[in-house]
């Protein structure tokens, strides 16, 4: 049985907090989702307020602490990360953002990603694709179709005859970002499969 690494970045402030919340549940639909198709899940959730020391300092000193050093290589050696932040100003957190400036361009090149945010209002909603979906595109990785938001008003309902409720939002996004990480990680190569130079594909033919 294959298995696949899963990472969430909750920039929540709080102890507890709506943004872990949601990373928690988005974490738990793609789980289930992958376990449906037979796939083993490693499963890590990073706290960004538990590091905004180190992020900071970073940014002066240039140097990651060693728990920082750790935060950025989970996220990036992750088969799918899931990206959830609280809204602050009609955009993604300083903290968020401050994180995702410490990885290097290039390394999240290709990875799946589920984009998710929290707020007190429904109004704030539109984070998701002006501020969110640009900054992934940037670093290159693929976004699932569907990003969840959740106001506070979302929390506990089913939603109405007009519009869908969180926990179906939820359940499909999870299957869309399932999906997306089977795939990519279908897609790379076996060591077993990995391309062998061509000047050893010669000398595996001469014959003694």
């Amino acid at each position: 049985m294959q298995t696949l690494k899963l990472v969430a970045v909750s920039a929540g402030l709080s102890s507890p907090s709506s943004t872990r919340l949601l990373a928690d549940r988005l974490v738990q639909a793609a789980r289930y989702r992958l376990a449906e198709q037979e796939y083993a899940v490693e499963a890590e959730v990073v706290e960004l307020r538990d590091l905004a020391v180190d992020i900071a300092k970073n940014f002066v000193t240039g140097f990651p602490s060693e728990a920082l050093q750790e935060a950025i290589d989970k996220v990036t050696g992750a088969d799918g990360v899931i990206a959830v932040t609280p809204v602050f100003t009609a955009s993604y957190s300083g903290l968020f953002k401050s994180f995702f400036d410490l990885i290097d361009p290039a390394a999240l090149t290709g990875t799946p990603v589920l984009l998710g945010a929290t707020g007190g209002t429904a109004r704030h909603s539109l984070v998701l694709d002006h501020a969110l979906r640009p900054l992934f595109a940037y670093l290159r990785a693929q976004t699932a179709p569907t990003a969840v938001y959740a106001a506070s008003e979302d929390w506990g309902t089913g939603g109405d005859e007009y519009t869908e409720g969180l926990p179906h939002r939820i359940t499909r996004a999870g299957e869309e970002f399932a999906g997306l990480v089977a795939t990519t990680a279908n897609s790379r190569p076996r060591p077993e499969e990995e391309l062998v130079p061509f000047e050893k594909q010669l000398a595996d033919l001469r014959l003694d």
